[in-house]
């Protein structure tokens, strides 16, 4: 803490402090969504740009020794293979800036997590909006199907890769916080919900997005 301002009137002495830190620490955190999109929408410069904006927010927060993953997929191109995002997190356990464990391991990530508005923290330890509060942005890219891996297809699912910030284009979403306009298990899909309507901007917020990612510690 730091002394900025002391103010005396009469008896009574006013002491204004500032906190010199921009948010609390968050060493054993190894697992957050994102609090902010970098302005391009789904572009990201691919996976390399989207990890970069991981381990960019993880060090703000305090946990930047550890190396952060994207949860992020892509589909062949130039001759490569396919990505799956549930490969590139490490095994667990993963906690949020609490220390609420949301998953111990792969297999519980993909099939019982605990994974809801509650426990999706962002990497300053905030509620990230859902569906009911302005804006809503629950819609979190993944680019998966529900086992977190590659979506196969000619369709888009992950807006080029995560290169394209314009109308043309997809990317597969998932409900931070498990909930849509229905009541059908795709509408509660913490990773593959429904694709978005574009890869810009306005367009993910159109369908209730903000260009959010999850963020895990691989190690």
């Amino acid at each position: 803490m730091k002394l900025t301002k002391f103010a005396r009137t009469g008896a009574t002495a006013l002491f204004v402090f500032a906190c010199t830190g921009a948010q609390a620490q968050q060493p054993n955190m190894t697992f957050f969504v994102t609090s902010s999109n970098p302005g391009k929408g789904a572009d990201f410069g691919g996976l390399a740009g989207a990890d970069k904006h991981c381990q960019a927010l993880g060090e703000a927060a305090g946990a930047g020794k550890r190396t952060w993953r994207a949860y992020l997929s892509t589909n062949k191109a130039d001759g490569s293979a396919d990505v799956n995002a549930r490969d590139r997190i490490g095994k667990g356990p993963w906690r949020n800036a609490k220390g609420e464990v949301i998953a111990r391991n792969l297999d519980e990530l993909h099939s019982a997590n605990k994974i809801t508005k509650q426990t999706a923290l962002n990497e300053k330890g905030q509620m990230v909006n859902g569906r009911g509060d302005q804006p809503n942005v629950h819609d979190i890219l993944t680019g998966s199907e529900g086992t977190g891996t590659a979506i196969i297809g000619k369709q888009d699912t992950t807006c080029g890769n995560w290169t394209k910030s314009g109308a043309e284009g997809s990317a597969m979403v998932g409900h931070h916080d498990r909930t849509g306009l229905r009541e059908d298990a795709a509408a509660k899909a913490w990773n593959s919900s429904h694709p978005s309507r574009g890869c810009s901007v306005d367009a993910l917020r159109s369908t209730g997005g903000g260009g959010l990612l999850y963020c895990f510690a691989a190690k």
